[in-house]
């Protein structure tokens, strides 16, 4: 496994975000597969079988928790460990995304790239 690329779908609406991420994943290794709404986030997913997801909850479209839905579903996507990335940490939507199957709810202004690609290795291993 360890020379095996890590397969990442961001799936993130605002492209600085997007950049910023893709930028420091790339650069540790990671090969990065992009989508910017929830329909080509389901559509990538399907199609991509990534080992690892980080999904945006505000997107065009189908929001985050419809993608999760559709992702854990569909057998072929239910055991992919869906991270969601948040500018929002209510206490509703992280129970809301956790109960869906996520395995990890991350605030974006608490969130750097260094450590969302720091904490992939420990991700897959759940």
């Amino acid at each position: 496994m360890d020379d095996e690329v890590i397969d990442v779908l961001l799936i993130e609406d605002d492209p600085a975000v997007l950049e910023m991420y893709r930028m420091k994943l790339e650069l540790d290794g990671y090969r990065v597969n992009v989508a910017v709404d929830g329909e080509e986030g389901i559509d990538r997913a399907t199609e991509l079988k990534p080992d690892i997801i980080f999904l945006d909850i505000r997107l065009p479209k189908k929001d985050g928790f419809e993608v999760l839905q559709a992702l854990r579903q569909n057998e072929e996507t239910a055991a992919i460990p869906v991270i969601m990335l948040s500018n929002y940490g209510e206490k509703e939507l992280v129970d809301r995304g956790l109960k869906l199957g996520a395995h990890e709810f991350l605030i974006k202004a608490q969130t750097t790239p260094s450590s969302l690609s720091e904490g992939i290795g420990e991700w897959l291993k759940e």
